[in-house]
């Protein structure tokens, strides 16, 4: 390096060591130096006239020498510290440690001298930092809006949130169907399950979400449906199926009852467990949800056999490797067992028309179709049981075995989510209405009833007056604008309806007699069977009344009628606890 003496302070040299500036003999080198012009310079690339050459041959010797130190410096604080190098803001360098070509030390003729002790502070550095300190002394003290994003464990500047999103994820048109036969199409991610899509559906149709509405799966070509499994993906289920079958939307109250009544679903005699069991209904459960245990479902069924229009009735039992009939009577050795079908691939649906379409034996029939089966009927293994219960048990076992603990985590959800909403739901009354008061209008001047007593008293006497001022025509049209009146349909449209929704105890609905026209029907299922209530008219002082038990009791209309039995038994098995509903999309 050169130099040229002008008079002033020694500037630092970029790159070198802090001693450099404090060793006596550079310093004295560099005073001893006369003011040279840059066209009068020796070196590399500057050759000097021959006549000066000479003049300056001590010169050329001490700055090589002065040249030499630094290399050597610099040689040795590389080698020796391998610190980071730092930046000219004092910052660590976050790139790649950039290694110096080193250069071999010419030798120099005089000998070399030692170097002082570094300085910490560069005189050059010293004076930044004061005039940094001046600047920042005058202006006001701010204090720091963020100083979580100053210590040594504050997250990074940007967060996984505050970057762009990736590629939005595909989405499907679904098309669905309700009970009326509307249907709705509906725009759906890839991974919305069946439950996403249910709650989308209910918000949209303004229903109220109890948790019991599912997504069906109906193919009409093969007389078969299933309600589809809450986690399960809607575009997987759909990509198996055929271009005629299509998606319901409808009420499925049974779809986790065997959680809450597990000894209605599983008869004793139709269970064996290969260890000992104590029979309640938490060990009955947990044998089945545990894949170590080998619950097993025993019992006669009728079979179809594959590809011919005859049934056969065989010793059946399911296990977790698959449904096996016996060869040989009722034994159930290895060599005496035939796998019927396989459950890890396959589905369990039920026969809707099984007489009519298959010459079913009786009309509890179900089938398990395997999952790459559309349009084949003779791929479809078919069973029918000899009632409705022995059908719901072996369905029920089916899904059990194949799904296991994600069903019970289906269950969960919605009454975690219930527990958790709990806390934030809105009293029954609002503020308004509590402060409201009972009053008496019959004088000239109204007066606030303090007595309670005399209050639901004049409550339950303006209702009985407001139902006397109905008219006839009102009494026979109110009960029309209910959910649970479904009008003039059959005996047997009444008995699918409440199949579909789920054979529970307390599912009801209320439709018109068709041998006497002024009389209803209402519909109850209990115990897995379906009875029929004839309400007939019956008038007294002039007035009809509706009433279940040959006028016993009495109602204006069907409305109180419903409410009574909702809330007491009565001359029914059961109160009634659900309706069935159908909703257009």
């Amino acid at each position: 390096m050169w130099f040229e003496d002008r008079g002033e302070e020694p500037m630092a040299l970029a790159g070198g060591p802090d001693s450099f500036l404090h060793h006596p003999y550079h310093q004295d080198k560099v005073e001893q130096t006369p003011p040279q012009r840059p066209g009068e310079l020796a070196g590399p690339g500057f050759p000097a006239p021959p006549d000066r050459l000479a003049s300056h041959q001590e010169d050329d010797v001490d700055l090589e020498a002065l040249v030499n130190d630094m290399d050597a410096s610099l040689e040795s604080l590389c080698a020796a510290s391998e610190t980071v190098p730092l930046l000219h803001n004092g910052q660590h360098s976050r790139g790649p440690v950039p290694r110096a070509r080193v250069l071999q030390p010419q030798a120099a003729p005089r000998q070399r001298v030692q170097r002082s002790q570094p300085v910490s502070i560069l005189a050059v550095r010293r004076l930044q930092e004061e005039d940094l300190h001046l600047r920042t002394s005058s202006l006001p003290a701010i204090p720091n809006p963020f100083p979580e994003l100053c210590g040594p464990g504050s997250p990074p500047a940007l967060t996984p949130g505050s970057l762009p999103p990736g590629p939005a994820a595909a989405k499907q048109d679904v098309k669905v169907f309700s009970e009326d036969g509307t249907s709705k199409v509906v725009e759906i991610l890839a991974d919305m399950t069946a439950r996403d899509l249910c709650q989308l559906l209910v918000y949209r149709s303004h229903c109220v979400d109890d948790n019991s509405w599912a997504l069906v799966e109906h193919h009409p070509h093969l007389g078969l449906e299933r309600c589809l499994e809450d986690h399960e993906l809607v575009v997987q289920v759909e990509s198996t199926m055929a271009s005629e079958s299509k998606f319901l939307f409808r009420k499925n109250y049974a779809k986790y009852e065997f959680f809450k009544n597990p000894m209605n679903f599983f008869p004793e005699q139709m269970v064996t467990w290969c260890q000992q069991s104590n029979g309640s209904h938490t060990q009955l459960l947990q044998n089945f949800l545990n894949s170590s245990s080998c619950p097993e479902i025993q019992g006669f069924l009728h079979v179809k056999e594959l590809g011919r229009k005859s049934w056969k009735k065989l010793y059946v039992c399911l296990r977790r490797s698959g449904l096996y009939c016996s060869t040989k009577g009722a034994s159930k050795e290895p060599r005496h067992l035939q796998l019927l079908a396989d459950l890890e691939d396959s589905n369990i649906f039920s026969l809707i028309a099984g007489r009519k379409q298959y010459s079913a034996p009786t009309d509890y029939g179900f089938c398990i179709k395997p999952n790459r089966v559309r349009n084949e009927a003779k791929e479809l293994r078919l069973l029918c049981a000899e009632d409705e219960q022995s059908r719901t048990c072996w369905m029920t076992a089916c899904r059990l075995l194949k799904y296991g603990m994600l069903l019970y985590q289906n269950y969960r959800i919605p009454q975690q989510r219930k527990a958790m909403l709990s806390h934030f739901s809105t009293p029954v009354r609002s503020v308004s209405e509590n402060s409201l008061v009972a009053m008496d209008f019959s004088g000239q001047t109204g007066r606030v009833i303090e007595n309670p007593a005399e209050a639901q008293s004049a409550a339950l006497e303006e209702g009985h007056a407001w139902r006397k001022r109905s008219t006839r025509m009102n009494i026979l049209v109110i009960h029309r604008t209910q959910h649970w009146f479904h009008g003039r349909i059959s005996r047997e449209e009444s008995h699918r309806i409440i199949k579909q929704q789920g054979l529970v105890d307390g599912l009801f609905l209320l439709r018109d007699s068709q041998s006497n026209p002024k009389a209803f029907v209402l519909t109850l299922c209990h115990h897995q069977k379906i009875k029929n209530f004839q309400i007939l008219p019956c008038e007294d002082d002039g007035q009809t009344f509706f009433s279940l038990d040959d006028g016993n009791t009495k109602f204006s209309d069907l409305i109180q009628l419903v409410d009574f039995y909702q809330l007491n038994k009565g001359v029914l098995p059961c109160r009634l606890k659900h309706h069935c509903i159908r909703v257009a999309l």
